[in-house]
């Protein structure tokens, strides 16, 4: 947890010192070395929830009824963070925390979906049952994702900036500062991970 703790303050150390202004957005743009690692840890956990509740319908082992669980309630926290620092960039640069965009639409219905399975979670009292329809609405809930985060957001006109590869697959950024993005990603990633505490 120390070389995590570590690897995060010297990302936060580049991006402030080394990550430049972005031409019409100044240091604004600098919120996407939080918004898009959150935005990324969040599908990671949905899927990882998805993962173990299957492995818990094939065991029945609660064990991995708790990893589910667990995963899903990091994906919400990630993904909240994520619309959080969505929503301020939103304020910044075009005047409204929110706009109801394709991105923030198909995100809030993400939320919606999710926010309903921890509440299915707190409303079921059994742990047999509890266990079993959590993991089958985990898995369920999984397959919208690739829908409402890559699929669905690029079928509409969008505010949302392009995303880092254009559509002409050529790199947007200079490759230091996707260096640092990519380690932003890999760092987000590892504290979810840290925070399942997998044996």
């Amino acid at each position: 947890m120390r070389a995590i703790f570590f690897f995060t303050i010297a990302i936060i150390l580049a991006i402030i010192f080394f990550v430049p202004p972005v031409k019409g957005l100044g240091e604004l743009a600098k919120i996407i070395f939080f918004h898009i690692p959150t935005a990324w840890t969040a599908v990671i956990a949905f899927f990882t929830s998805a993962f173990f509740a299957a492995k818990f319908l094939r065991s029945q082992n609660f064990f991995y009824d708790e990893l589910s669980a667990r995963a899903a309630k990091l994906g919400f926290i990630f993904v909240m963070l994520a619309t959080i620092s969505g929503a301020i960039f939103s304020k910044l640069t075009w005047g409204a925390f929110w706009n109801w965009d394709p991105r923030q639409t198909t995100i809030f219905v993400l939320i919606l979906i999710y926010g309903a399975y921890l509440t299915l979670r707190a409303a079921v009292i059994n742990e047999k049952a509890r266990a079993r329809v959590s993991a089958i609405y985990s898995l369920l809930s999984v397959l919208t994702v690739p829908f409402l985060v890559f699929i669905l957001p690029r079928m509409y006109f969008s505010l949302h900036p392009s995303p880092v590869l254009n559509s002409a697959g050529n790199l947007e950024m200079d490759t230091e500062i996707l260096i640092i993005l990519l380690a932003a990603v890999i760092d987000a990633t590892f504290i979810f991970y840290r925070s399942m505490k997998l044996k």
